[in-house]
Parts: structure tokens; C-alpha cells; sequence
């Protein structure tokens, strides 16, 4: 493995995916859970799955589900490696569960909104869908009497939204947000958002593909060999791949992360659908902050047989919150209630990770900065002709480092 690379890249996250297709692109030479069994593995369970789950192999649980916007920049990129798939979208209140309005017919007919706000929120969807930025005529503030309900779900589920931070925030950008909503719902029909057959675990390979990475597996990290503070390599099993700039996530640099809170999530295996969804295969669920007391919403996403992730008749739903108390357990309940019965819950804690600082002179670049303006075409032009080449430019580590710290 003793091979020199422009770019080394260390993770499975959907981030570093896309920063080692990028660097790809741009010429540079760099290195780069399904089963059941081993989810039982990772939390601990004595016991090995029963029958009823069927074969291991079935199963594809992503610990950090993402649903995609339809829409989006990333969603463009997809395309081109043909892993997309639709979902629902709802919203909880009052204890109940509703489907999102997200057009105007469904703004008049929602059983979330109250009769005499129907119009005051159908207005409001036609003025988002004819605002233009650029078109001083559209540009005509009103005032919308929407109340705190429609509000709340309007900013959390629409504009998605994690807090109410947005409220003393210029309107233009939540206004974007919605639109942006409602073109990426207007795209496929059913739903804004996506989710990838097999789970997010295909993604590497659908940009690894395309994008002339080189892809290595069973590769833990033991060592970030930098020299004269400039990183030089990675070690792995006692061999060096040397490179000139390597891209991985906090956790891969030791002095580099900072914890500024938790985040509590909790793997759910079910047997149903989730009641009040009208039994549909896979959603997103937004519970907004305000209808549990809460600073920051809980987010439930759902997924089943049809995305390839589960056997056939079940479903795996996870629970994510930001954790504002000292017991977070009691704070995914409201959640964890929708979702009853559960088969099994498997439950983690994980502090939530920022830079203490951006400094970049050792070649060492966390995953979320990288200094490169993104560039849909030049990807695009990109995959259309380097189809059937080999010739590697990104080195790409599909693992996570097993580097510890201190407490």
C-alpha cells in the first residue's frame, strides 16, 4: 500500500463521498452496517436475532439517516448514479400525527389547520411560489395572520427548521425554504423528500463509481503520520499511503474537535407502519419544539422492505434529538409513543462535535470545509466521459478511525 496520492480520504459519511468525488473531478490522485447481526454487535445484544427477522443480509440500518431533498443540489448529483427513491413527509400535533400541506389544494383541505386559517395559508403558498428576489414587482411584503400552529409546522416541516432561531431572522431565506419545498414535492408528486435503495451505505459506492476513486475496505486507521507540521500519510496495518492533503471527519484528529452538546438517537425495529400515516413504506415525521416543550424539534424518519433495508413487513424507524436535559431518554418519549409497539430499541448517545479552529496549514481538512466552490456541471461533464476508466485519482477509507482520545 506504500502508493503517493494527492488526497486521502478517511470516512463512510455522505460528506466525505462527495469531498473525494470532487477532488476526483478535479484531477487530484487520492486514496479513499447492513447485517442485522452486526447491529446486534454494535449494541451489545447477547442474543442473536430470532426467526421472525428473517435472513441477516436483508437488512441495511443507517445509523445517520438522512432523507434527501428532492430537489437539491445532491439529489442532481444522484441522478447521474441512479440511486433515488420517494417518501412521505408529516408533522405532529397535539399528539397526532398529519400529513404536511404542501400545496394549495392540500392547504384547503388539511385536517391540520383550522377552517379560518385554510385561505390565510393558501395565500400564503401562492405569494412563496410567485416571489422572485429578482423581480422587484413580486417583492411586495404582506402580512400573513397564519396563528402559532400553522406557524410552527410552516418553519419546522416546510422550511425544516430545528428551532425557532429563524423568527428573528430576515424572511427571505425561510421564503426559500418553502419554495424550495414545494419545487422539490412538485418533482416527483408524493413527497420532497428521497431516500437511497440499500440505504445511505450505497452512496460511496454510486459516487466511488462514477468519479474514478480509489476505494479500500478493512482498512482501520492507526496512525496521521505529519511531518515539519505538514500531514505526509496514513497508517494502516502497518503500511504507509502517502499523500499531500488529507479530508476526514472530527473524530479522526485528536486536538482538533470541540463538544458543544449530545445527540440521542434510537433505532427502532417495528412490525407495522407508523399509525396515521396512512400505512405508506417510508416518511419523515417532524415533531416541532413547541408541541413538546422543547428548544429544538425531534425528528422521526421510517423505512421499510420497499427501500431494500428491512425484511419483508418491517420497519426500521430512528428517533434523533438534540439532548437538553441530563436525561435524554425521557426526552425521545413523545416520539418513541408514536412508534409503539417496538420489537427492539437500540439506543445511542454521541457528543456533537465542531472545530476549535479552521487552520489548514498541515493539509489536514476537516470534511465540511475543503476551499472548493461546488460545480454540478463540471461533475457532470465529468461522468460523461470517464465512464469505463480506471485510472484512479482519490484514495478513499469507507472506515471509521479507531484512534482514542482522552475523556
Amino acid at each position: 500500500m506504500n502508493e503517493e496520492y494527492d488526497v486521502i480520504v478517511l470516512g463512510i459519511g455522505l460528506v466525505e463521498c462527495i469531498l473525494s468525488s470532487i477532488k476526483s473531478v478535479k484531477g487530484k490522485k487520492s486514496a479513499s452496517i447492513t447485517l442485522l447481526e452486526d447491529l446486534y454487535k454494535r449494541f451489545k445484544i447477547p442474543e442473536p436475532p430470532s426467526a421472525s427477522m428473517r435472513r441477516g443480509r436483508d437488512w441495511n440500518v443507517d445509523l445517520i439517516p438522512k432523507f434527501l431533498v428532492a430537489n437539491g443540489q445532491l439529489v442532481k448529483m444522484l441522478l447521474y448514479t441512479e440511486i433515488t427513491v420517494t417518501a412521505g413527509s408529516f408533522v405532529y400535533k397535539g399528539g397526532k400525527i398529519y400529513k404536511v400541506p404542501s400545496t394549495e389544494t392540500e392547504a384547503l383541505t388539511s385536517s391540520l389547520i383550522g377552517l379560518f386559517k385554510k385561505h390565510h395559508f393558501r395565500k400564503f403558498l401562492v405569494y412563496v411560489a410567485n416571489l422572485d428576489e429578482k423581480d422587484p414587482r413580486t417583492l411586495m411584503y404582506k402580512k400573513f395572520d397564519l396563528g402559532q400552529d400553522v406557524t410552527d409546522f410552516t418553519g419546522h416541516a416546510l422550511a425544516l427548521y430545528k428551532t425557532d432561531d429563524y423568527l428573528d431572522q430576515p424572511c427571505c431565506e425561510t421564503i426559500n425554504r418553502i419554495k424550495h419545498d414545494s419545487e422539490s414535492l412538485a418533482r416527483y408528486g408524493k413527497s420532497p423528500h428521497l431516500y437511497p435503495l440499500c440505504g445511505l451505505g450505497e452512496l460511496p459506492q454510486g459516487f466511488l463509481a462514477i468519479y474514478e476513486s480509489t476505494y479500500m475496505l478493512n482498512k482501520p486507521i492507526e496512525e496521521i503520520i505529519v511531518q515539519n507540521g505538514n500531514v505526509i500519510g496514513v497508517k494502516s496495518k502497518g503500511e504507509i499511503a502517502h499523500c499531500k492533503q488529507l479530508i476526514c471527519d472530527l473524530r479522526c484528529v485528536k486536538d482538533r474537535p470541540e463538544k458543544v452538546g449530545q445527540v440521542i438517537r434510537v433505532i427502532c425495529i417495528l412490525s407495522h407502519p407508523i399509525k396515521n400515516t396512512s400505512d405508506v413504506n417510508s416518511c419523515q415525521i417532524i415533531i416541532p419544539q413547541n408541541q413538546v416543550s422543547r428548544k429544538s424539534d425531534i425528528c422521526v424518519c421510517t423505512i421499510s422492505s420497499a427501500r431494500s433495508v428491512t425484511a419483508q413487513g418491517k420497519y426500521i424507524a430512528i428517533v434523533t434529538i438534540t439532548v437538553e436535559t441530563k436525561e435524554p431518554e425521557k426526552e425521545v418519549r413523545p416520539a418513541l409513543e408514536l412508534l409503539e409497539p417496538t420489537r427492539w430499541e437500540f439506543v445511542s448517545i454521541s457528543g456533537l462535535l465542531v472545530p476549535k479552529d479552521w487552520v489548514t496549514e498541515s493539509q489536514i481538512f476537516i470534511s465540511c470545509i475543503t476551499g472548493l466552490e461546488f460545480d454540478f456541471e463540471e461533475m457532470k461533464h465529468k461522468k460523461m466521459t470517464s465512464m469505463g476508466k480506471t485510472n484512479s485519482s482519490t484514495c478513499y477509507y469507507p472506515i471509521r478511525t479507531n484512534l482514542k482520545f482522552g475523556k
